[in-house]
């Protein structure tokens, strides 16, 4: 069996290929350069991102703060931060903070505590409640603020002391490589690059309604070209709507 390197150069450039096969390439002469491609293709991946839903996917980043910063600029990816988390309720250090793990408390309690008694569970259930409470009440959130352009990450309140590590609950973009990988997702962005592609060609066969030769003017379907593109775009924004590229209702809304 053939092992294909499926790098983002190389499936962009089968990509482009298919593209320009499917618009007659080798049959026929186009006016397409290869920078007209990647125009297309880089114009099908932010229209994919703008209106579809799987193209971002939730993640969780470890950062750690410093002493008295309160600013952090995330990576470009990030599109929007859900939820900031601390380990500590409390101060950030010393006596005064609490720390919880979820994972040790529930073997603690459910298996070495109360093995052969019944409540174990709900004795874990009440106690995982109690500090989900107290992290509402006492700085187990992090009240902060995000922009979507210079990724700029600001929390809200002064810390006394650096190596306290945060949790963030962010939505990030796929990138290129992924969707192009992905079934679903790469047969919608062939296609919109197709549409365009159609468009670009209308745009310069429409300047010129006919070209004169010795036997006579040959008419362009530039008109006809165009109307092909925009309609594909048509349908292809229909099948968004659809989720027949495996999209989910979108749970968020960035902007």
């Amino acid at each position: 069996m053939e092992i294909k390197n499926n790098t983002l150069d190389r499936l962009k450039a089968d990509l482009f290929e298919s593209v320009e096969l499917r618009l007659g390439g080798g049959i026929i002469d186009l006016e397409l350069d290869p920078k007209h491609y990647e125009a297309a293709y880089k114009y099908a991946i932010a229209t994919y991102r703008q209106r579809a839903q799987n193209a971002y996917e939730e993640s969780y980043h470890v950062i750690e703060v410093e002493e008295h910063k309160n600013s952090y600029i995330l990576p470009d990816e990030v599109t929007s931060v859900r939820q900031v988390f601390r380990r500590t309720v409390g101060l950030e250090t010393g006596p005064a903070s609490s720390s919880f793990d979820p994972f040790s408390s529930a073997v603690l309690n459910t298996y070495l505590l109360n093995y052969n008694y019944a409540g174990g569970l709900a004795t874990y259930d009440f106690y995982a409640g109690y500090i989900e409470l107290a992290a509402r009440m006492f700085g187990g959130y992090v009240i902060h603020q995000f922009n979507p352009v210079t990724k700029e990450l600001r929390f809200v309140r002064d810390f006394k002391g650096s190596g306290e590590q945060l949790l963030l609950w962010t939505d990030n973009l796929k990138p290129e490589i992924t969707l192009l990988r992905d079934p679903f997702i790469s047969n919608w962005i062939y296609s919109w690059t197709i549409g365009q592609c159609k468009v670009m060609i209308g745009e310069a066969r429409e300047k010129f309604g006919s070209i004169v030769g010795p036997g006579g003017g040959t008419s362009l379907n530039g008109t006809a070209m165009k109307q092909e593109g925009a309609k594909m775009h048509e349908d292809l924004l229909l099948e968004l709507k659809n989720y027949v590229d495996g999209s989910h209702p979108i749970t968020f809304v960035i902007g």
